[in-house]
């Protein structure tokens, strides 16, 4: 089985400030790193087996099922749950046993048509996500349609600014290593249905998706509220896994890109920024953010005019 975390031994200095190049310290010590290895998915058809290499991605092992699942169900190659048959490491002769465990056997049910263009190919970088992905337009290409907003399915803030607290309260193996992202899904009264963690954003999200959907949770029910927390910034990739599963608020405690703000705004996701302490930021869709008894998207000409924050709150 592959290693989540792996030991090295380094150098360390600890520098003694001001001028110069004075060292306090220097000591070899060993640091536990997380793991970064390939995982090649294979889509495996017919009675006789065939197999397809469809996505070779850069991930930290452990969840490499829920990982594979939903890659798949994300990028629309499967549309749902009962297309899979099962879900193996790959036991090819040719393969010494520390490698199968970075392939992943997707064997589908009979009669199942992957959605795959004839080019389609994807290597996954555990930080930028695929390469050449398209744009808006192709998503609607590919039927998605925006989310609706429920007047009775509002988020508190206070909630949503409890939510990088919690999922960082379950980081077990970024306590190790430091080097980790996470995601996290949390139902409207903010109970976590699934976290995950990777050096990859999107990896950590797709596993969380992918554990649902196999479970038959996926996707959501558009009257149910649920936010999908993510450990550091927000781009289009993980906006668009969110509008293609339902989820219907997107969260990270750091910036969104331009196109993952264009995204969440066509497709009816509220997508909230820099969530750290006592503040955030609402990019996209406030209509699900309530504010006292009120949805912040009502109180946006008053927020306008009032200095901070603080000011509008204390106005209620």
């Amino acid at each position: 089985m592959a290693r989540r975390a792996v030991r090295r031994l380094v150098l360390g200095l600890r520098l003694a400030g001001g001028a110069g190049e004075a060292v306090r310290e220097l000591r070899r010590f060993e640091d536990e790193l997380a793991a970064e290895e390939p995982l090649e998915i294979r889509l495996v058809r017919g009675s006789l087996g065939e197999r397809q290499a469809v996505a070779t991605i850069l991930r930290t092992p452990g969840d490499d099922f829920a990982l594979a699942a939903g890659f798949l169900c994300s990028e629309g190659v499967l549309a749902e749950r009962g297309q899979v048959a099962r879900i193996t490491y790959c036991v090819d002769p040719e393969l010494d046993e520390e490698q199968r465990y970075n392939v992943v056997n997707v064997w589908l049910r009979s009669g199942v048509e992957p959605n795959l263009a004839a080019e389609r190919r994807f290597l996954v970088s555990s930080a930028c996500g695929a390469c050449g992905k398209g744009s808006i337009e192709q998503l609607r290409a590919r039927g998605l349609c925006p989310l609706p907003s429920r007047p009775g399915a509002l988020l508190p803030v206070d909630l949503l600014a409890a939510l990088p607290g919690r999922l960082r309260a379950v980081q077990r193996l970024f306590d190790r290593t430091g080097g980790l992202h996470a995601a996290g899904l949390f139902d409207g009264e903010g109970r976590l249905l699934a976290a995950a963690e990777d050096v990859g954003r999107h990896n950590a999200v797709d596993k969380v998706i992918g554990r649902l959907w196999l479970e038959g949770r996926l996707p959501l029910r558009g009257d149910r509220p649920a936010v999908l927390q993510v450990s550091g910034r927000a781009g289009f990739e993980i906006v668009q896994k969110a509008a293609v599963v339902g989820i219907p608020v997107v969260a990270s405690v750091s910036a969104p890109s331009s196109l993952a703000v264009e995204t969440a705004e066509a497709f009816g996701i509220t997508l909230v920024g820099f969530s750290r302490g006592d503040r955030l930021n609402v990019y996209t869709h406030p209509e699900r953010v309530r504010l006292g008894g009120t949805s912040v998207d009502g109180l946006a000409s008053r927020a306008e005019a009032t200095p901070d924050a603080a000011g509008l709150a204390a106005s209620l």
